[in-house]
């Protein structure tokens, strides 16, 4: 059995991936959605620090046996970063979904105050300003993503990401090109600002799906098809 890990991004809880669980599952997967902490509804988000985050995604990987394949969407690929540095030898493969990993020391936002606690989730049009597509999400998944996002913990957002073990370039990865095409992506894959990724160091396939940001959102089949794929990718 491979069980296929998945890490949402910011606002988002196990929930996010369901239209891709069925499909996950019929071609002998075990899908394994995360509520990483803070994301679940009544939980303290101030107390959340980038660090539970990356333990609770390393405490799954430690209670399943069989291989793992790490998929991490938007922020959580930052978490699924991590993952690779405290557990390179467990993973066989990791997934970015519009995202990548950061350099050591980087933050997703290195100037938010520290004065807030919880990001809550910005208007549709704020959103597309930031470079966050919503293209392909029709009006009841808009509605329901709205309905169950929840603010997600601020710390988590400002503190940097520690990362220091070689050996997790080690471990190939999948770069799933959505709303940024993996021309693009690849141009800026080097490390660096603005983006302080450093998944050109990793041996990256990289694979184009147009759509928005959201892709578990707006093509869940297909987004589902290609994790199939990548998880049973050499």
């Amino acid at each position: 059995m491979t069980h296929i890990v998945l890490v949402p991004g910011f606002w988002l809880g196990a929930w996010a991936w369901d239209d891709v669980l069925d499909p996950l599952r019929s071609a002998g997967l075990d899908p394994v959605p995360v509520t990483l902490p803070g994301l679940a509804p009544g939980d303290d988000v101030a107390a959340v620090r980038r660090a539970d985050h990356t333990r609770a995604v390393t405490d799954v990987l430690d209670g399943l046996d069989g291989e793992v394949v790490v998929v991490g969407h938007s922020g959580g690929g930052a978490v699924v970063g991590e993952v690779l540095d405290r557990r390179p030898d467990r993973v066989r493969r990791a997934v970015f979904l519009d995202s990548g990993p950061l350099e050591d020391g980087a933050s997703l936002a290195l100037d938010l105050p520290d004065d807030v606690a919880a990001l809550d989730l910005p208007a549709w049009d704020e959103l597309q300003a930031a470079g966050s597509s919503l293209d392909g999400v029709d009006e009841a998944g808009l509605a329901r993503f709205r309905r169950l996002a929840v603010p997600h913990p601020a710390r988590v957002a400002r503190e940097p990401v520690h990362v220091t073990d070689p050996r997790r370039f080690d471990v190939p990865v999948t770069a799933v090109c959505t709303s940024v095409p993996s021309q693009m992506l690849r141009s800026v894959a080097g490390g660096g600002p603005p983006f302080h990724t450093e998944l050109g160091r990793y041996d990256v396939t990289y694979v184009d799906l147009p759509t928005g940001h959201w892709a578990m959102f707006s093509r869940p089949a297909d987004l589902a098809a290609v994790l199939v794929e990548e998880a049973r990718r050499d």
